[in-house]
């Protein structure tokens, strides 16, 4: 969720980040090697160059900072900017208004308030796709009852008239895709930054009726431990579910959660690809294949036990590892440069657990394994390694003091 003060500035940074693919939950970095803080953001997109603005929590605290912008160059007209405005205890509870003649700024601040005078926390904006391109402000209300949808007026200014409301619904990181002349509104449930499973509503007009809820991903994932911010729609069957995955104590290292959406079961899901890659031109995306070493093929040692669930591929993986116990998977094929690799794990902790991996008796490094909501539910994280041509051994949680999670299997990736 995003969180601001009402000390307001602006940190434009012209710069984009360039990668040949997309992993969820990596460490992103921009082209001068910084990693991106962009929280809780939206797109732009002005002629053929998309804009990505999002808060910067570098400094690890829910107070404001600033605002970054991402993109490779620079644009002129006037653009409007909206944002959460809030006190450090949320009794503030409005939106901010600030202008600029490009889109990364400066900016201005114009004025802060109440939209009709009703509260506004998690908020994003719409623009839709008539002739007068008509925007709309997307906002959980009401002590985070109410979730409204308001029409701005024709200067993006200020609110007009309120067009929509989902009583009782308790939504917010909102974002809406028009699709075969669909409305599809996707949010989260508010649980402060603890994830939990996302939904989906469709309403044929912005003023309702909207449908029941529906998930966009296993309820038990809880959205592969992410909230939605912003939803990209590329082409007619798919989009781009693009969500963060918080990490309140440390807010600088949350990550960004970017998923394939499609409609091939005839409503959105995302897609959980570990490695994927995306063709603008064409509308179309690719997921990368890998080859998968289960846990249990591998040589425990130590404290490590080989534990049995249906919920594990395979029906086995390996438990009480850290503390003494490791386990080292043998004959990983590697092609002679740095590869992504994903270890999927349980972890039924409430906090966060994390694991060494060294290759081939080399350095360590750590990897974050975030709580997957039950022992019996499985997630995964990357960390990119740098493998030799040929066999490798690949050894996980040995020299940690900490317990790490369960070890279902690692899939190895050749894209990079």
């Amino acid at each position: 969720m995003v969180r601001l003060s009402t000390v307001f500035s602006v940190l434009a940074a012209s710069i984009v980040a360039r990668a040949a693919v997309i992993v969820p939950g990596a460490t992103w970095t921009d082209t001068s090697g910084n990693v991106i803080q962009a929280h809780g953001g939206g797109f732009l997109k002005v002629g053929s160059t998309f804009y990505w603005f999002g808060e910067d929590k570098a400094h690890n605290s829910g107070l404001f900072k600033a605002v970054s912008c991402y993109t490779s160059n620079d644009l002129t007209g006037e653009y409007v900017m909206w944002f959460h405005s809030d006190s450090s205890n949320y009794g503030a509870a409005q939106v901010g208004v600030a202008t600029a003649r490009s889109p990364c700024g400066p900016y201005s601040y114009r004025s802060s308030f109440q939209p009709l005078g009703a509260q506004s926390r998690d908020m994003g904006l719409y623009q839709d796709d008539d002739g007068a391109q008509t925007v709309y402000l997307l906002y959980a209300s009401d002590n985070n009852q109410n979730f409204k949808i308001s029409r701005l007026d024709s200067n993006y200014y200020n609110v007009a008239a309120q067009v929509s409301t989902i009583a009782g619904s308790t939504l917010e990181s909102p974002g809406i895709i028009k699709r075969n002349g669909v409305y599809y509104l996707f949010a989260s449930h508010t649980t402060g930054w603890d994830p939990n499973p996302n939904k989906f509503f469709t309403a044929n007009s912005l003023s309702g009726p909207w449908s029941s809820q529906a998930d966009i991903a296993p309820q038990a994932v809880r959205t592969y431990f992410s909230q939605n911010t912003y939803d990209m729609l590329i082409s007619s069957n798919f989009a781009i579910y693009m969500g963060d995955r918080w990490r309140p104590s440390l807010l600088g290292s949350s990550r960004y959660m970017w998923f394939p959406m499609t409609w091939d079961s005839g409503s959105p899901k995302i897609i959980p690809a570990d490695v994927w890659s995306i063709n603008l031109s064409a509308g179309t995306f690719s997921a990368a294949s890998g080859t998968s070493y289960e846990a249990e093929q591998g040589t425990i040692s130590g404290s490590a036990t080989t534990l049995s669930d249906g919920s594990f591929s395979g029906g086995k993986a390996i438990g009480y590892l850290g503390k003494g116990g490791s386990v080292t998977i043998n004959n990983v094929q590697g092609i002679g440069q740095a590869q992504w690799v994903s270890l999927y794990y349980a972890n039924g902790d409430s906090s966060w657990r994390n694991t060494t991996v060294s290759v081939n008796g080399g350095a360590s490094v750590l990897v974050d394994q975030p709580n997957t909501g039950g022992g019996h539910v499985i997630l995964s994280v990357p960390v990119k390694l740098n493998l030799r041509s040929g066999a490798n051994s690949i050894t996980i949680s040995a020299n940690q003091n900490t317990y790490a999670a369960d070890l279902d299997k690692i899939v190895v990736y050749t894209a990079t």
